[in-house]
């Protein structure tokens, strides 16, 4: 049990209440709201900062999360009867429109489901992987879950070559391993074992564990790495010296649900300690988006730029990490990233979190829905961290 003083444990409460009355009041209500496709099955996410539709294609990988969402509440809260209505809403989008021919996920559709972007990568299939799974146990249909665990099988076909006939890279020259696909496959195996109660998935866990830890986690330099060489090398260019801090936070706490190994833990904690120390903003507080590994430019034109979901998952694994090893250190970041975040992102008027901030903090959109922010990061950092500050605050 963490040693947690008085002054603490208040400020923790208080973070606590004001987390689940953030979820529950505002960032679910508006996904509720303004997000459901009533005439078309599926989902709006193109949403404006007081829920208005500004655009109405629909993306793939959106709408599986959406689904997963719902389905994770309706699994996890309580069985909410509109929760399981909303993700079969997305599960029935998904199923007449979501793929081609061959079985391959769209990237976006039409907003009555005619395609508009081809199948270009398998990340519109992992993320179906996960509504699937999430959604055969709320449901309780096992041809959901069986159809999740079908997918997730033709990805493991395709992973070596995951973009196929629209991969542009000469890979015989350069060939990069790239840190996000390890991150959403450990994801997809802890979903599926989750939801199915298969352990054959732990060997996927273990692999991924062992591959994040031994490649991509550089400890003679204090660097987790975004891209390898598939030798496991570090291009000096500047794909491969390329940071992505808010994806290392992701994995990092996915790995710590994943063990209860005190030095595997404590090795994770000290990785996100140098991600953080690293990612963070000296002069206007907050966490980059990309970074250099060197200090170099990167081709990120919006690596300066502060993003929702960054912070979202900086936050959870400075919290998560934290409580797991009894490291003050992470629990002030935990402050820190929480009391720079709060005020900048959160829309106390129409609900919701802006999603995108310049360097200095300031506003840079005010749309709450679009593209890449969906129903997905912050609702999911809310209910995992209002978990683990229970767990925190528990009595002695």
């Amino acid at each position: 049990m963490m040693n947690i003083d008085s002054t603490d444990r208040q400020r923790l409460s208080e973070i606590r209440d004001l987390y689940a009355e953030n979820l529950y009041e505002s960032v679910i209500p508006f996904w509720e709201r303004h997000s459901i496709d009533t005439d078309h099955g599926g989902y709006l996410t193109c949403l404006e900062r007081d829920g208005s539709v500004y655009d109405t294609d629909k993306f793939m990988w959106l709408q599986a999360r959406e689904i997963w969402m719902f389905s994770h509440l309706y699994n996890r809260v309580r069985p909410e009867s509109r929760w399981l209505e909303f993700a079969s809403i997305g599960i029935s989008f998904l199923e007449r429109f979501g793929t081609d021919d061959k079985g391959d996920f769209y990237f976006a559709l039409r907003q009555d489901g005619k395609p508009l972007v081809a199948p270009y990568n398998i990340y519109s299939d992992c993320f179906a992987v996960l509504a699937y799974a999430e959604y055969g146990r709320a449901s309780g249909d096992p041809a959901m879950l069986a159809k999740a665990i079908a997918i997730h099988e033709r990805i493991g076909k395709r992973k070596s070559d995951p973009k196929g006939i629209y991969n542009k890279q000469i890979t015989e020259n350069r060939e990069i391993k790239t840190f996000g696909f390890s991150m959403i496959e450990l994801n997809m195996a802890q979903v599926l074992m989750q939801n199915t109660g298969d352990s054959r998935y732990m060997s996927t866990i273990s692999e991924v564990t062992e591959s994040i830890l031994n490649d991509f986690i550089d400890h003679e330099n204090n660097i987790v790495y975004e891209r390898l060489g598939a030798d496991g090398s570090h291009p000096d260019c500047m794909e491969g010296r390329l940071l992505c801090p808010g994806h290392v936070c992701e994995v990092l706490w996915f790995l710590a649900k994943s063990t209860d190994d005190p030095e595997l833990l404590k090795e994770f904690a000290q990785a996100l300690k140098w991600t953080l120390e690293r990612g963070w903003d000296r002069d206007h507080g907050g966490i980059f988006y990309y970074q250099d590994s060197e200090g170099l430019p990167t081709d990120k034109l919006e690596s300066e730029m502060k993003l929702w979901w960054v912070h979202d998952e900086a936050i959870y694994a400075a919290l998560l990490l934290g409580y797991l090893t009894e490291d003050e250190q992470l629990i002030e970041w935990f402050f820190r990233l929480h009391d720079w975040s709060w005020p900048r992102f959160v829309d106390s008027e129409y609900g919701e979190w802006f999603g995108y901030l310049y360097h200095n903090g300031e506003r840079a959109k005010s749309l709450k829905g679009g593209k890449w922010k969906g129903f997905f990061h912050l609702p999911r950092f809310l209910l995992e961290s209002i978990d683990t500050l229970d767990l925190m605050l528990e009595t002695p």
